[in-house]
């Protein structure tokens, strides 16, 4: 499961300091939320435009209409067969820009972890969203752990390598093969 993420807007970060800079100059009323990303805050997300990615403000959670509470995540296995995801994952499918993702190591004390990807200042997440009561939301795909994670957390967010952004947001098969895939071995550094 993938219940945090970061996104932080140091120089080195250039990447995700333009991405802010275009959701903020399109949609200067935007309350983007930058740092340790939580459910339910509006963040940058990258979706399909008439023919390049676009970044939009989105907030992260689907409601869950059986009960309180929301959806913030969805099995890479499973969205497909769901009513809930199925339109979302075949027609609606965005990009997460982060600078890593948290999970946290049960036991005696719980130990909290940021995993980023080792190449890159970026870490890219796959996801998809809807429009939802008026606004569009957004969830992150998960999938088994690789070696990385595995002693950490049963799940992982599905990884996508920049030169994939576009398979993944565009072409379905490419997505659906991405589904399939072992996600990059990550870093991860303890925090807190």
């Amino acid at each position: 499961m993938c219940g945090r993420y970061s996104l932080f807007t140091s120089e080195e970060e250039q990447e995700i300091r333009e991405i802010i800079a275009e959701v903020s100059r399109m949609h200067p009323n935007a309350e983007l939320k930058t740092g340790e990303i939580f459910p339910t805050n509006t963040a940058p997300v990258l979706i399909g435009g008439a023919s390049r990615l676009e970044p939009e403000p989105l907030v992260w959670g689907f409601p869950n209409f059986r009960n309180k509470g929301i959806i913030i995540n969805a099995r890479a296995e499973t969205a497909e067969q769901k009513n809930m995801f199925r339109e979302s994952l075949l027609g609606r499918r965005c990009v997460i820009p982060s600078t890593g993702f948290y999970e946290w190591k049960q036991g005696a004390a719980k130990q909290k972890y940021l995993f980023r990807n080792p190449e890159s200042r970026v870490t890219w997440l796959a996801g998809f969203y809807n429009e939802i009561g008026g606004e569009r939301r957004y969830v992150i795909l998960t999938t088994a752990p690789n070696e990385s994670i595995r002693d950490i957390h049963s799940r992982m967010p599905v990884v996508l390598s920049k030169e994939r952004l576009e398979d993944w947001v565009f072409r379905v098969d490419d997505a659906m093969e991405i589904l399939r895939k072992v996600p990059p071995l990550l870093e991860k550094e303890a925090v807190g």
